[in-house]
Protein backbone atom coordinates (compact mmCIF):
# COMPACT_ATOMS: atom_id res chain seq x y z
CA UNK A 1 0.00 0.00 0.00
CA UNK A 2 1.43 3.36 -0.94
CA UNK A 3 0.97 6.52 1.09
CA UNK A 4 1.72 10.15 0.45
CA UNK A 5 1.17 13.54 2.03
CA UNK A 6 -0.23 16.56 0.23
CA UNK A 7 1.78 19.76 0.43
CA UNK A 8 0.10 23.02 1.40
CA UNK A 9 -0.28 25.56 -1.38
CA UNK A 10 -0.58 28.52 0.98
CA UNK A 11 2.14 30.47 2.76
CA UNK A 12 2.93 28.53 5.94
CA UNK A 13 3.97 31.74 7.68
CA UNK A 14 0.40 33.07 7.57
CA UNK A 15 -1.78 29.97 7.24
CA UNK A 16 -1.00 26.70 9.07
CA UNK A 17 -0.87 23.66 6.83
CA UNK A 18 -3.68 21.17 7.30
CA UNK A 19 -2.52 17.84 8.65
CA UNK A 20 -3.37 14.95 6.36
CA UNK A 21 -3.88 11.30 7.24
CA UNK A 22 -1.12 9.22 5.68
CA UNK A 23 -3.50 6.34 4.94
CA UNK A 24 -6.64 7.88 3.44
CA UNK A 25 -4.81 11.08 2.32
CA UNK A 26 -7.58 13.32 3.64
CA UNK A 27 -7.35 16.18 6.15
CA UNK A 28 -7.36 14.77 9.68
CA UNK A 29 -10.74 16.32 10.45
CA UNK A 30 -12.34 14.43 7.55
CA UNK A 31 -10.34 11.20 7.91
CA UNK A 32 -12.30 8.12 6.82
CA UNK A 33 -10.06 5.44 8.30
CA UNK A 34 -12.58 4.36 10.93
CA UNK A 35 -14.65 2.92 8.09
CA UNK A 36 -11.81 0.70 6.87
CA UNK A 37 -12.92 -2.92 7.15
CA UNK A 38 -10.10 -5.34 6.24
CA UNK A 39 -11.28 -8.00 3.79
CA UNK A 40 -9.19 -10.69 2.13
CA UNK A 41 -10.51 -11.15 -1.40
CA UNK A 42 -9.73 -14.23 -3.46
CA UNK A 43 -9.81 -12.13 -6.62
CA UNK A 44 -7.01 -9.59 -6.91
CA UNK A 45 -8.21 -6.03 -7.52
CA UNK A 46 -6.38 -3.44 -9.61
CA UNK A 47 -7.93 0.04 -9.55
CA UNK A 48 -6.87 2.45 -12.30
CA UNK A 49 -7.83 5.86 -10.99
CA UNK A 50 -8.24 8.98 -13.11
CA UNK A 51 -5.98 11.76 -11.75
CA UNK A 52 -8.94 14.08 -11.19
CA UNK A 53 -10.46 11.55 -8.77
CA UNK A 54 -7.50 11.55 -6.38
CA UNK A 55 -8.62 14.66 -4.48
CA UNK A 56 -12.36 14.09 -4.91
CA UNK A 57 -13.81 14.01 -1.40
CA UNK A 58 -16.79 11.95 -2.60
CA UNK A 59 -14.65 9.30 -4.28
CA UNK A 60 -14.82 5.79 -2.86
CA UNK A 61 -11.77 4.17 -4.49
CA UNK A 62 -9.35 4.99 -1.65
CA UNK A 63 -11.65 3.42 0.94
CA UNK A 64 -12.01 0.38 -1.32
CA UNK A 65 -8.24 0.07 -1.63
CA UNK A 66 -7.70 0.36 2.12
CA UNK A 67 -10.30 -2.33 2.81
CA UNK A 68 -9.12 -4.90 0.26
CA UNK A 69 -5.90 -6.60 1.27
CA UNK A 70 -3.57 -7.04 -1.69
CA UNK A 71 -5.34 -4.53 -3.91
CA UNK A 72 -3.46 -1.98 -6.01
CA UNK A 73 -4.42 1.62 -6.74
CA UNK A 74 -2.63 3.22 -9.69
CA UNK A 75 -3.25 6.79 -10.84
CA UNK A 76 -3.19 7.79 -14.50
CA UNK A 77 -5.22 8.46 -17.61
CA UNK A 78 -3.06 7.24 -20.50
CA UNK A 79 -0.69 4.69 -18.94
CA UNK A 80 2.69 3.92 -20.44
CA UNK A 81 2.27 0.60 -22.29
CA UNK A 82 5.12 -1.06 -20.40
CA UNK A 83 3.73 0.05 -17.06
CA UNK A 84 0.23 -1.18 -17.84
CA UNK A 85 1.61 -4.43 -19.23
CA UNK A 86 3.47 -4.99 -15.95
CA UNK A 87 0.32 -4.30 -13.93
CA UNK A 88 -1.60 -6.85 -15.98
CA UNK A 89 1.15 -9.48 -16.00
CA UNK A 90 1.33 -12.71 -14.06
CA UNK A 91 -0.65 -15.91 -14.03
CA UNK A 92 -4.00 -14.36 -13.18
CA UNK A 93 -6.72 -13.88 -15.79
CA UNK A 94 -7.58 -10.19 -16.15
CA UNK A 95 -11.24 -9.16 -16.23
CA UNK A 96 -12.34 -5.58 -16.84
CA UNK A 97 -15.23 -4.26 -14.80
CA UNK A 98 -16.83 -2.14 -17.50
CA UNK A 99 -20.07 -2.52 -19.47
CA UNK A 100 -20.07 -2.93 -23.23
CA UNK A 101 -21.67 0.06 -24.91
CA UNK A 102 -22.92 0.66 -28.44
CA UNK A 103 -20.76 3.76 -28.87
CA UNK A 104 -17.48 1.89 -28.44
CA UNK A 105 -17.25 0.88 -32.08
CA UNK A 106 -17.43 4.52 -33.14
CA UNK A 107 -14.48 5.19 -30.84
CA UNK A 108 -12.43 2.42 -32.42
CA UNK A 109 -12.62 0.12 -29.39
CA UNK A 110 -12.50 -3.50 -30.49
CA UNK A 111 -15.15 -5.96 -29.36
CA UNK A 112 -13.76 -7.57 -26.18
CA UNK A 113 -13.34 -11.34 -25.93
CA UNK A 114 -16.02 -13.26 -24.08
CA UNK A 115 -15.64 -13.91 -20.37
CA UNK A 116 -14.82 -17.59 -19.78
CA UNK A 117 -17.28 -18.93 -17.21
CA UNK A 118 -14.82 -21.73 -16.38
CA UNK A 119 -12.66 -19.12 -14.61
CA UNK A 120 -15.27 -18.93 -11.86
CA UNK A 121 -14.05 -22.30 -10.57
CA UNK A 122 -10.74 -20.69 -9.51
CA UNK A 123 -11.39 -17.09 -8.42
CA UNK A 124 -7.94 -16.96 -6.81
CA UNK A 125 -6.54 -16.88 -10.35
CA UNK A 126 -8.52 -13.81 -11.39
CA UNK A 127 -7.64 -10.12 -11.38
CA UNK A 128 -10.46 -7.58 -11.54
CA UNK A 129 -9.46 -4.35 -13.29
CA UNK A 130 -11.55 -1.36 -12.22
CA UNK A 131 -11.63 2.10 -13.82
CA UNK A 132 -12.28 4.81 -11.24
CA UNK A 133 -13.71 8.01 -12.69
CA UNK A 134 -16.88 9.58 -13.97
CA UNK A 135 -18.55 7.88 -16.92
CA UNK A 136 -16.87 10.30 -19.35
CA UNK A 137 -13.45 9.99 -17.71
CA UNK A 138 -13.51 6.20 -17.52
CA UNK A 139 -14.61 5.98 -21.15
CA UNK A 140 -11.64 8.13 -22.15
CA UNK A 141 -9.31 5.95 -20.06
CA UNK A 142 -10.58 2.89 -21.91
CA UNK A 143 -10.06 4.60 -25.26
CA UNK A 144 -6.53 5.78 -24.42
CA UNK A 145 -5.30 2.39 -23.18
CA UNK A 146 -5.62 -0.19 -26.01
CA UNK A 147 -4.38 -3.02 -23.78
CA UNK A 148 -7.66 -2.76 -21.90
CA UNK A 149 -9.58 -3.42 -25.12
CA UNK A 150 -8.31 -6.99 -25.14
CA UNK A 151 -9.68 -7.84 -21.69
CA UNK A 152 -12.94 -9.72 -21.28
CA UNK A 153 -15.63 -7.71 -19.54
CA UNK A 154 -17.63 -8.62 -16.47
CA UNK A 155 -21.32 -7.70 -16.76
CA UNK A 156 -22.82 -7.11 -13.32
CA UNK A 157 -26.11 -8.89 -12.71
CA UNK A 158 -28.94 -8.32 -10.22
CA UNK A 159 -27.28 -5.44 -8.38
CA UNK A 160 -29.32 -3.50 -5.83
CA UNK A 161 -29.93 0.24 -6.04
CA UNK A 162 -26.92 2.40 -5.24
CA UNK A 163 -26.38 3.67 -1.70
CA UNK A 164 -24.40 6.60 -3.13
CA UNK A 165 -26.84 9.28 -2.01
CA UNK A 166 -24.27 12.08 -2.02
CA UNK A 167 -23.48 11.90 -5.73
CA UNK A 168 -26.01 12.16 -8.54
CA UNK A 169 -26.10 9.22 -10.94
CA UNK A 170 -26.80 9.81 -14.62
CA UNK A 171 -28.45 6.41 -14.98
CA UNK A 172 -30.55 4.44 -12.47
CA UNK A 173 -28.15 1.48 -12.41
CA UNK A 174 -24.93 3.46 -11.94
CA UNK A 175 -22.94 2.53 -8.84
CA UNK A 176 -19.96 3.94 -7.00
CA UNK A 177 -16.58 2.36 -7.64
CA UNK A 178 -16.67 0.64 -4.26
CA UNK A 179 -20.18 -0.72 -4.72
CA UNK A 180 -19.55 -2.00 -8.24
CA UNK A 181 -16.33 -3.69 -7.15
CA UNK A 182 -17.95 -5.28 -4.10
CA UNK A 183 -20.78 -6.73 -6.19
CA UNK A 184 -18.34 -7.87 -8.89
CA UNK A 185 -16.19 -9.69 -6.32
CA UNK A 186 -19.25 -11.35 -4.82
CA UNK A 187 -20.26 -12.45 -8.32
CA UNK A 188 -16.81 -13.74 -9.30
CA UNK A 189 -16.29 -15.58 -6.01
CA UNK A 190 -19.90 -16.79 -5.99
CA UNK A 191 -20.28 -15.52 -2.44
CA UNK A 192 -23.25 -13.11 -2.28
CA UNK A 193 -22.81 -12.19 1.40
CA UNK A 194 -19.01 -12.08 1.61
CA UNK A 195 -18.76 -8.38 0.82
CA UNK A 196 -21.71 -7.11 2.85
CA UNK A 197 -19.24 -5.64 5.36
CA UNK A 198 -17.68 -3.61 2.54
CA UNK A 199 -21.07 -2.12 1.68
CA UNK A 200 -21.64 -1.38 5.38
CA UNK A 201 -18.32 0.49 5.45
CA UNK A 202 -19.43 2.45 2.39
CA UNK A 203 -22.70 3.36 4.12
CA UNK A 204 -20.75 4.80 7.04
CA UNK A 205 -18.52 6.74 4.64
CA UNK A 206 -21.55 8.17 2.82
CA UNK A 207 -23.24 9.11 6.11
CA UNK A 208 -20.10 10.90 7.26
CA UNK A 209 -19.85 12.94 4.07
CA UNK A 210 -23.55 13.73 4.10
CA UNK A 211 -23.64 14.99 7.67
CA UNK A 212 -20.03 16.16 8.12
CA UNK A 213 -19.85 14.10 11.29
CA UNK A 214 -16.22 13.35 12.18
CA UNK A 215 -15.03 9.80 11.79
CA UNK A 216 -14.23 8.39 15.22
CA UNK A 217 -12.56 5.01 15.45
CA UNK A 218 -14.57 2.55 17.59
Amino acid sequence: MTTRTDSASTDSSTTPARQHCLACLRPQRTCICCWVTPIAAQVEVLVLQHPMEVSNAKGSARLLHLCLAGSRLEVGEAFEPERLRALLSGERHNVLLYPETAEEKSLGVATPPAFDAAWLATPERLRLVVLDGTWRKSRKMLYLNPQLHALPRLPLTDTPASHYLIRKAHLPDQLSTLEATAYALAQLEQAPERYAALIDAFDGFVAQLGSYVPCHAP
